[in-house]
């Protein structure tokens, strides 16, 4: 590869008519945009622990269930009943844990994007950078879905988990 290829060029001068403080305004907006930026990823974040936190709870309960379930299936003990309830409850608090978290994101990142509309349209802020589909909004609702069917597993004794 040659030099000319990784090249970038230089950022473009602004108007010779700018005054200092035409310059500033500038780059407020463009702080002001990155900061958007910024705070999606940080709803991104906190959205991952709250992943983290469910899938741990969900993992944990339904793991509980099944051993205590197997070792009564194997009649090594005779009833399993206080275990098993505590797998399920677990396993219901982290998708609870896991739908408010998801109605959080979704609520925060609606506002988010409202109030960079509204600012780009004062023309505060260029909003030229993409506002893309969060993944871990998506990671988020494939764990929701798989701890609802491992919940209907464990309730009606059906499905993958059963």
């Amino acid at each position: 590869m040659s030099d000319a290829s990784n090249h970038i060029p230089p950022p473009p001068r602004p108007p010779a008519e700018w005054t200092g403080d035409d310059m500033s305004v500038e780059l407020s907006a463009r702080r002001t945009g990155m900061s958007f930026q910024r705070t999606r990823m940080s709803a991104d974040r906190t959205l991952m622990s709250v992943i983290r936190t469910s899938l741990s709870l969900i993992g944990f309960g339904f793991t509980i269930y099944q051993v205590f379930q197997k070792m009564r299936e194997a009649d090594f003990i005779k009833s399993a009943a206080a275990p098993r309830t505590f797998g399920e409850v677990l396993v219901v608090l982290g998708i609870l844990m896991l739908l408010l978290g998801i109605g959080y994101h979704v609520a925060f990142m609606t506002g988010l994007r409202r109030e960079r509309e509204r600012m780009k349209a004062a023309g505060l802020i260029h909003g030229e950078s993409g506002y893309p589909v969060s993944l871990t909004l998506i990671v988020a609702l494939v764990l929701l879905a798989i701890g609802i069917m491992a919940i209907i597993s464990m309730w009606l004794h059906i499905g993958p988990f059963g």
